[in-house]
């Protein structure tokens, strides 16, 4: 009976020269984060690969889709591990072959790696797929197989197996510093926040509430969606911030066609208060070009005015029907299109300039009282936390930022005990 392990493979990491083994660190310790609940060892480097040895069997399939969950992970597969015997390898593949019962065709990849094993690659595919014909009688077919047999021959052992996870790609949660997202319920700011932390950024949301001139529900939506991302580990908190108040201030005292602007003005500045607080490099959008009409380029130029932080916008050439075909994959959509008032929605003039200039924006600006506006806006803002790793929580926050959590009950005690 082989040992089992779940085979972990990346990409973009082999490519980092003298930086690597830092990602490579960062990289394992993410997956022994997301695998925690699982009985495994702790992952373990070779041959640029990583391993995970798992020892209840039944959980290696979902030991192996967990980890290919993992930004930084290329693919994740279920394999043997056996000794450099031939029979061991033979025995091997068969029983990886036999994973998939229905197939009629199959192909053996063998690589060596690092080794001094003697057996030439193409000399360990004619002996397997030899042994595997005599004991099942399947066809080879090494342009279209139905089942791929690998064959990884490294220093001290070989690691076979037949499906390969595909992972989702890209660098390792913590590999590229902080970043604030202005996260709402819809559809295209959830997108936005997976690509950064796809490129190995921990994401530190900021959400807009239309509270007190709305509900709560896109405070609740906003939430759950930081549930789903959290399962790729690189979202660590999420403040919300009641806007409704604020919006209504603005729209008593500046033009109705520059409200929209203002508005996304005065949130850029919020955002980067926590930012300061958070140590975070940069903003995060869902903007699209062109989507709507805050999202002109003349518009985004008024807004980006307001801005001291790099403002990235991860969607700002995607459109639509992209955007929506994404948030299905890492489990956002459903989420996003639950009925929901939001900030976005409130107070809204009837035809919103779309090409306004920073000197009029400025100008209607001076009607409102900027500062003291971003100050009551932080004073009031709760948060929740998710899991992630690479992720340290600052050790001060302005003055009134709350836990949701203890908020809540707070409220709770106080009406009971005014019952």
């Amino acid at each position: 009976m082989f040992e089992r392990a779940a085979l972990i493979g990346y990409h973009e990491i082999g490519l980092k020269g003298r930086n690597r083994a830092v990602f490579e660190r960062q990289l394992r310790d993410n997956l022994d984060a997301a695998l925690a609940h699982y009985d495994v060892t702790g992952a373990e480097r070779f041959s640029s690969r990583l391993l995970v040895r798992v020892r209840d069997r039944s959980q290696l399939d979902d030991v192996c889709a967990r980890a290919a969950d993992t930004p930084g992970v290329a693919y994740a597969a279920a394999a043997y591990i056996t000794s450099r015997e031939a029979r061991d390898m033979d025995a091997a593949a068969l029983l990886a072959v036999r994973e998939s019962p229905e197939a009629q065709t199959f192909a053996v990849e063998a690589r060596r790696s690092n080794t001094d094993h003697p057996v030439r690659s193409m000399d360990i595919n004619r002996r397997a797929g030899q042994y595997i014909v005599d004991a099942t009688g399947l066809r080879v077919d090494l342009s279209r197989p139905d089942v791929r047999v690998h064959i990884e021959v490294v220093q001290g052992a070989a690691y076979v197996f037949s499906d390969k996870r595909r992972g989702v790609g890209g660098l390792p949660v913590g590999t590229a510093g902080i970043v604030i997202s202005l996260i709402s319920a819809g559809i295209d700011s959830p997108v936005a926040t997976w690509r950064v932390i796809k490129r190995g950024a921990v994401a530190v949301g900021v959400h807009f509430s239309g509270r007190p001139q709305t509900n709560d529900a896109s405070e609740r939506l906003v939430r759950k969606i930081g549930d789903r991302l959290s399962r790729y580990g690189g979202i660590a908190r999420i403040y919300v911030v009641p806007f409704g108040e604020l919006q209504r201030e603005i729209s008593l005292a500046a033009p109705p066609d520059l409200r929209i602007l203002l508005y996304r003005r005065l949130m850029i500045r919020i955002a980067e208060k926590f930012a300061a607080v958070e140590g975070a490099k940069a903003l995060v959008t869902g903007e699209s070009l062109g989507q709507v009409a805050s999202q002109t380029l003349d518009n985004i130029a008024v807004v980006d005015d307001a801005a001291a932080l790099p403002v990235l916008r991860p969607l700002i050439g995607t459109d639509k029907l992209e955007i929506v075909t994404e948030a299905r994959s890492i489990g956002t959509y459903e989420l996003s299109i639950v009925e929901h008032t939001d900030c976005c929605t409130l107070f809204m003039p009837r035809t919103p300039s779309t090409h306004a200039s920073v000197a009029e924006v400025r100008a209607a600006e001076k009607a409102l009282d900027i500062d003291r506006m971003v100050t009551q806006a932080v004073s009031l803002a709760e948060f929740y936390e998710y899991p992630c790793v690479a992720y340290r929580a600052p050790k001060r926050l302005p003055e009134g930022v709350t836990p949701a959590g203890r908020a809540s009950r707070s409220r709770v005690q106080v009406e009971s005990e005014g019952s």
